[in-house]
């Protein structure tokens, strides 16, 4: 038993976090807080958190659910309150085209992120191998080595459109594989995937007895007219896939953690068997707010607000000289890093000579080098103003591609 310097004794942890990569972002962080300590007006384009407030008839729908008495007890449902489960299959049904079956095909989650990581515990044991996006949001490989599996990193390239190339996984990669994860609209890149593309995935994922993991949490963060489609609208998806959905980021409710998988029922009811022995619901009236809003809630004048900022930043940087496309979904612009730098380096350059934070993008995966991410969510802004500051800031700095 070892002893911390204070001299008490401390209990070794399991040997399974030391799977879990290096926090790649200290550095950032450590600098942040010295430019915050030091009163320096830092504009964060970091976290992808909504910085606009939950709809107002949503947090009135939480308070009438919250004054009903049943709420307050154990959600003994199978799959989640029924307000909830039928309010997304009806949801699914305008949004998609596709019926759902509240009881086979739905289950209510504490936030999409939680069922991402347990989908890993669920479905992986030691020694079996995953296939995950890199660059990606880091839940789908750490859960995947928490678990116990090897991963196989498929590349994203901004040549394919930052979509993978399925015909490039080796072949016995794919026959030993058990999940293919994918994450669109996507986190860091932006990208968009097409109802074509999904139909090469889940013909790949049939071909090879794979699950198809898609990460949606952004299926509704959407600008220009463009819709995002859902992987389950391909014939016979339903046989492979799995897809996660979240409120998080459709109606600013990050805060509140409700989202939902949908899909293949053994893996709806696989999933369900792991999360019925570690959890037990959220509180149903929160589940029933966000019933409320995948009903009648509209969230229109947020999107309009991240769409200006979009706008701002992508024409601020490209007139800086830089080559940026407008992208059609999620809070995010993947940027390359002028030559000579790396995503940390730069990404450190930008927090110390500019006053602007990003994510350095190798910390998404090793196809991430070259980039960083920058957020739209940005608190203090009313309409573009401090994205404007920060164009501002990187163009003073002398910062072009």
């Amino acid at each position: 038993m070892d002893r911390t310097l204070e001299g008490y004794p401390v209990i070794q942890p399991a040997n399974r976090l030391n799977a879990i990569p290096p926090y790649l972002f200290g550095e950032i962080a450590r600098l942040k807080a010295d430019a915050i300590r030091a009163g320096k007006d830092l504009i964060d384009l970091g976290i992808g958190d909504p910085d606009q407030p939950t709809p107002s008839p949503i947090i009135d729908a939480l308070q009438s659910a919250s004054h009903q008495p049943e709420t307050h007890r154990y959600d003994e449902s199978p799959n989640g309150d029924p307000i909830f489960t039928s309010a997304v299959s009806r949801w699914f049904s305008r949004r998609f085209g596709v019926e759902l079956n509240p009881t086979q095909h739905i289950l209510q989650l504490i936030g999409s992120k939680e069922g991402l990581a347990h989908i890993a515990w669920a479905y992986l044991d030691p020694g079996d191998l995953t296939i995950v996006p890199s660059p990606a949001y880091t839940v789908y490989r750490v859960n995947s080595l928490l678990a116990g599996a090897s991963v196989y990193e498929m590349p994203l390239r901004a040549e394919r459109g930052f979509l993978p190339d399925l015909t490039a996984i080796p072949s016995d990669v794919a026959r030993r594989a058990k999940l293919l994860w994918l994450n669109y609209p996507n986190n860091p890149t932006g990208a968009t995937a097409s109802l074509e593309f999904y139909g090469d995935a889940v013909r790949f994922c049939r071909e090879h007895d794979l699950l198809l993991v898609n990460d949606a949490a952004y299926i509704d963060v959407t600008f220009d007219g463009f819709r995002a489609p859902s992987v389950l609208q391909v014939d016979g998806a339903m046989d492979v896939a799995i897809e996660f959905h979240s409120f998080s980021k459709m109606f600013n409710m990050t805060g509140w953690r409700i989202g939902m998988a949908v899909g293949n029922p053994a893996a709806i009811a696989t999933l369900n068997k792991l999360k019925s022995n570690v959890d037990s619901k959220q509180f149903a009236a929160i589940a029933r707010a966000a019933a409320y809003a995948s009903e009648y809630a509209d969230n229109h004048a947020t999107l309009d607000i991240i769409r200006r900022r979009r706008d701002i930043l992508i024409e601020g940087l490209n007139a800086l000289g830089w080559r940026l496309p407008y992208p059609k979904a999620t809070f995010y612009v993947w940027l390359p890093v002028p030559p000579g730098q790396t995503s940390v380096s730069f990404a450190k350059r930008l927090l110390e000579e500019a006053g602007v934070l990003v994510i350095p993008g190798v910390g998404y995966g090793a196809a991430g080098e070259g980039y960083v991410r920058m957020s739209l969510t940005v608190s203090g802004d009313a309409n573009g103003e401090r994205i404007q500051n920060a164009v501002d800031r990187i163009g003073a700095a002398g910062f072009h591609p």
